[in-house]
Formats: structure tokens, C-alpha cells, sequence
């Protein structure tokens, strides 16, 4: 069977331009690692120890199935389309997951896992989706879902993840490192709004949308750029022990990154 990358993404910027009930709506540069993906396969359930009639997903997870955004994304998926193709091609298939992108780490592992499983369901079945109804579906999942449904290596992401704009630069290469701190994003986040609580104005925003990436990270300085910087650091204390000069911060975290020096990039 086919298998199927899902990247991991690091946010440039992250910055916050309001709220919506619950939720940060936010502004954020998306952008795509190229060299950090998990992979997924569909393998056929009398090949592995897996149950006939329940849903299995294969791999090294910290959560129960049930948490699972993969399993997530099938019920919604589910729910959206009542297809019963979806049902029988999950009784007698698997999905296989090589997880290399470190979860609670902010690099939207769990997301683009769970958008990349709904693009597979949609091709595998002819569900025939297009990329605005995926989007729409893995958005019931998580925020950061519909920016890797559309596949853009770059993009001005906003609202509360649905808005995803495509952002033509080229792709960075980026480096990341990744603590071994489990980062409640939640956490960080009601931290944020009840101590650091600042949100940018419609100029700023736009100004922001506009910046080419390496310029962003050039002029703004880790904390400059991500709004959940300092709370993560009010919240996790030893994150501070991690943290090294040049380097930017991703999401609520815990991965640091940088552009990778030139002398270690690779041309051609």
C-alpha cells in the first residue's frame, strides 16, 4: 500500500489579535519542514494482530486510541459523509503510523497526522472532498488541521486556525531541537490570557502577513514573534534551561528552531 508523509510545521510568528468565545484568534506564519514527517499506510488487518471489527491504529503513541487525533479525524469524517466505504475500509485495514515528529512539542504532529489520514480516506474511497471540505472537517479535530490539509509550504494562518492563506516564499531550512517537557497547550494559553493577555491591532496584523519569513526571524526576537513564549516559561520554568541564543520558539512548544547555518544547508 501507498504511503503518505505528514510534515511537521513550525510557527515563525505566532501572535494574538483577539478572542472568540473560548478561543485566541490569532496571526501566524506556517511553514513546513520538509525534513520532519511522520508516515502513514493503510495495511490489511490479517497481516497485523489487530481486531476485525474495531479501529486500529499501529504505532508509538502516548495516548489512548480514543484520544488519538487519527481516530478523531475517522469520526468526524464519519459524521460529515455517513459513508459506509469508510466503515468497511476501517474494519479490514489498519492505519500504520512511523511517528517521528515529538508530540506536545508544538510542531503540529497530531494535526498534520489527522489531516493527512482524511486526505487518504478521501482519495482511497473517492469520496471526492475538496480541500476547503477536508479543511472544514479537520477543523472539528484541531485549529492548526486545515493548514495541513492545504499542503502550502508557506501560509498566513488566522481566526482560530480555519482562515489559511498561502504565503509564497521560499522554504526555509530549518532545524528544530525539542525538549523532553510534555507542554499542556491549554495551560500555556490560560496563562497568556490572564497575565500577558495584549492583542496586536489590525495594522500590525497586516504588516505581520506581509513580512517574508526569514526577515520575521531576523527582527523579532523569540519572544517578539510568539506571544505563548513567555507564559510557556511562566508555566514550564525549566524551559528556560533549553533555551539558546538565535533560536525561535514553536507554538505553546516545547521545540526551539532556527535557520539551519549556510555552511550546513544543502545546495542543488
Amino acid at each position: 500500500m501507498k504511503t503518505y508523509k505528514a510534515y511537521a510545521k513550525v510557527n515563525i510568528f505566532l501572535k494574538i489579535t483577539g478572542k472568540c468565545k473560548q478561543y485566541h484568534e490569532i496571526i501566524s506564519r506556517f511553514m513546513k519542514l520538509e525534513n520532519l514527517y511522520d508516515t502513514l499506510s493503510f495495511v490489511p488487518k490479517e497481516q497485523v494482530d489487530a481486531k476485525a471489527n474495531a479501529f486500529t491504529i499501529l504505532g508509538d503513541f502516548s495516548c489512548t486510541t480514543e484520544q488519538n487525533t487519527i481516530y478523531k479525524a475517522y469520526f468526524a469524517l464519519k459524521n460529515a459523509t455517513q459513508s459506509q466505504k469508510l466503515e468497511q475500509l476501517m474494519q479490514t485495514y489498519a492505519i500504520q503510523v512511523e511517528k517521528n515528529i515529538p508530540a506536545f512539542a508544538g510542531l503540529g504532529g497530531g494535526s498534520s497526522d489527522a489531516a493527512t489520514y482524511l486526505k487518504m480516506c478521501n482519495e482511497v474511497l473517492h469520496l471526492n472532498l475538496s480541500l476547503n471540505e477536508l479543511a472544514m472537517i479537520g477543523l472539528e479535530v484541531g485549529a492548526d488541521v486545515p493548514f495541513f490539509i492545504y499542503g502550502y509550504n508557506s501560509a498566513n494562518v488566522s481566526g482560530i486556525g480555519e482562515v489559511v492563506e498561502e504565503f509564497q516564499e521560499e522554504l526555509l531550512e530549518i532545524e528544530t531541537y525539542t525538549p523532553k517537557i510534555e507542554i499542556s497547550t491549554p495551560k500555556v494559553y490560560g496563562i497568556y490570557r490572564e497575565d500577558f493577555y495584549n492583542p496586536i491591532d489590525g495594522f500590525q496584523t497586516q504588516k505581520l502577513k506581509e513580512i517574508p519569513s526569514k526577515d520575521a526571524l531576523k527582527l523579532m526576537s523569540p519572544a517578539e514573534a510568539n506571544d505563548l513564549f513567555e507564559p510557556a516559561l511562566r508555566a514550564y520554568k525549566e524551559l528556560k534551561n533549553h533555551y539558546k541564543a538565535g533560536y525561535h520558539f514553536s507554538g505553546s512548544g516545547s521545540s526551539f528552531f532556527r535557520i539551519k547555518p549556510e555552511k550546513e544547508q544543502k545546495y542543488g
